[in-house]
């Protein structure tokens, strides 16, 4: 018997409620708009870094620091896309006035010297990379640090440093193909042919690394390819970076047999392979 008087009283209430909220309505959909095109612009930002064209997203990032100039994360986002635009030239700039600004932090830091690095300007990179703390313990930042150690030739400095980098992320496998290659250059075939077959169990789609680990195992003598995965097309181009590693080495009988492999395993015709075996037979 109540309800009726209940639900006429929610009713005055919600009227009276609104009848109050009248004046404020234009403000609150104003708000509520300026939320919504928020959301809507983080997720477009978002795109734009990830899947967007590059020189798209470098316009796109362009057009927004000129409308609103004041707001970095706008500018971060035309620094990372003249990255992904190959634009590093361009990317330093940017990222020198974020790291020069109030709300520049840590991170830019790493992200500058990446750029320089990018640039081969590798003694600003390091000179950036001390202005660090060594607290700020991240990923990229101690992969930047091993590349450093690298290009300077300090091998302890750089396996430290890129055994940390390894140790900071899931995904390992770019670190270790890089880790893989300064050993190759080394002239440490053994340990490079060990962080390739490791970087390959994290990704065993990385074609990098497979060719990489043909090489340390072609400067061993190791003439065979190793259990990997591999397409049929992939299995022809590992053949002929083992061919080209035999030859190198002075085993050209071998590298014949290697090259005549390739040409017959690869789906298609294999011009690099048959040119090379015509000049050897030449």
């Amino acid at each position: 018997m109540r309800h009726p008087v209940v639900v006429a009283t929610c009713l005055a209430g919600a009227l009276a409620l609104s009848g109050c909220n009248h004046r404020q309505s234009d403000a609150e959909v104003k708000r509520a708009l300026k939320s919504v095109n928020v959301i809507d612009e983080s997720n477009l930002n978002d795109i734009m870094l990830t899947v967007g064209d590059p020189n798209e997203a470098v316009a796109y990032f362009q057009n927004a620091t000129q409308q609103e100039p004041a707001r970095i994360d706008l500018k971060r986002g035309l620094a990372k896309s003249l990255i992904r635009a190959n634009q590093p030239t361009q990317a330093v700039t940017v990222w020198q006035a974020i790291v020069a600004s109030p709300e520049g932090t840590n991170d830019d830091k790493v992200a500058l010297a990446d750029a320089y690095i990018r640039t081969n300007d590798w003694s600003k990179a390091e000179a950036t990379l001390n202005t660090i703390p060594p607290t700020h313990e991240t990923f990229e930042r101690y992969r930047l640090e091993a590349m450093v150690a690298d290009s300077k030739k300090n091998w302890k400095k750089a396996d430290s440093f890129y055994e940390i980098a390894a140790g900071l992320t899931t995904k390992p496998s770019g670190v270790l193909n890089n880790w893989g290659f300064s050993k190759l250059s080394r002239g440490d075939y053994a340990g490079a042919e060990k962080l390739f077959g490791e970087a390959l169990t994290y990704d065993p789609t990385l074609f990098t690394a497979k060719n990489n680990l043909i090489l340390a195992r072609g400067a061993q003598r190791k003439y065979d390819l190793p259990v990997i995965q591999m397409t049929q097309t992939e299995r022809a181009e590992l053949l002929y970076t083992l061919a080209l590693a035999a030859i190198k080495q002075g085993d050209t009988a071998v590298g014949k047999g290697l090259l005549q492999d390739a040409i017959d395993t690869h789906p298609q015709h294999f011009e690099a392979a048959a040119r090379s075996l015509a000049a050897l037979d030449a």
